[in-house]
């Protein structure tokens, strides 16, 4: 540990444990109200992934999820059938199809995106500039580790 205290080991260890544990428990409860009761998590991160900008076509979006155009057909039409996401034929080529969020799927969008902005928020509001580039170092560095043993990046 190259002069890492163990105390400092186990409280990492312990918090990454925590959290990642709780993550997304804690965010299926907070972002599930009753006005999206009928999605899930997983839902809420397609409905993500296809943003409010321009539509996309399903080979953008299982990129972006890192799943196969057939899962995430899977979701799509659930999403499609509880009127969150509209589906639409290309107009240069009618065999692409094109995802977007409807009004009730923009309306989830904001509720998600609302608590992603929150949570940084309470993360950083009190962090000095210092504190704030030492945290997204080491969150990269977490993160390209995790990248690295998932063998697809």
């Amino acid at each position: 540990m190259r002069g890492k205290t163990v105390g400092n080991y186990e409280t990492l260890n312990e918090l990454l444990v925590t959290l990642f544990r709780d993550v997304m428990d804690i965010e299926q409860k907070v972002i599930i109200t009753p006005e999206f009761k009928d999605i899930t998590n997983n839902d809420m991160h397609v409905i993500e992934a296809i943003g409010i900008g321009e539509p996309k076509n399903m080979s953008s979006i299982a990129r972006e999820l890192s799943v196969t155009v057939g899962t995430l057909t899977i979701a799509m039409n659930s999403l499609v059938k509880k009127g969150y996401v509209e589906r639409s034929r290309g107009l240069e080529d009618r065999r692409v199809v094109y995802i977007s969020l409807s009004e009730r799927g923009r309306k989830a969008y904001g509720h998600h995106a609302r608590f992603h902005r929150e949570m940084i928020e309470s993360l950083t509001s009190d962090l000095s500039e210092d504190e704030m580039q030492t945290l997204v170092k080491a969150l990269m560095k977490l993160n390209q580790w995790f990248r690295s043993k998932d063998g697809q990046r």
